[in-house]
């Protein structure tokens, strides 16, 4: 049974993954074609249901990580700082909705660089928490 849960676990975290990396990249494209007078509604639409997707993923490797805590204990140091690195990326999650929010509403008024580098930061929090998992350093 462990190991379902654990296969869940591996698999609706690459799912949330998917989400984090391409969501911003939909942002940029609506702010492109903002910027060109291009019809941007389906980008809308398209970043609502891809938000609510990643969300709902995020909540469900969560859970099975929190089973998967539950059933082996705690076994050193560096599942805190893994869940560390896990909480910056639910906030990451959360900022994204916001934007997606303020692209329903019109509101998004960041560059299109800047949400390219901001794309950039699921990367920057996922490598360290494939290392904390794979390595163990602690």
């Amino acid at each position: 049974m462990i190991l379902w849960i654990k296969m869940f676990h591996i698999l609706f975290f690459i799912a949330w993954m998917a989400g984090a990396f391409y969501s911003p990249r939909i942002l940029v494209h609506y702010i492109e074609g903002r910027e060109l007078a291009e019809d941007v509604r389906r980008l809308v639409i398209m970043g609502e249901r891809l938000n609510k997707f990643s969300a709902l993923m995020a909540a469900l490797a969560i859970i099975s990580g929190v089973s998967l805590w539950v059933v082996y204990g705690y076994q050193g140091s560096w599942v805190h700082a893994k869940l560390g690195f896990v909480m910056l990326l639910v906030l990451y999650q959360v900022q994204t909705y916001v934007y997606t929010k303020k692209m329903r509403e019109n509101l998004l008024i960041k560059t299109s660089f800047f949400l390219r580098l901001y794309n950039e930061a699921a990367l920057i929090l996922l490598l360290p928490i494939l290392f904390l998992v794979v390595f163990k350093p602690f």
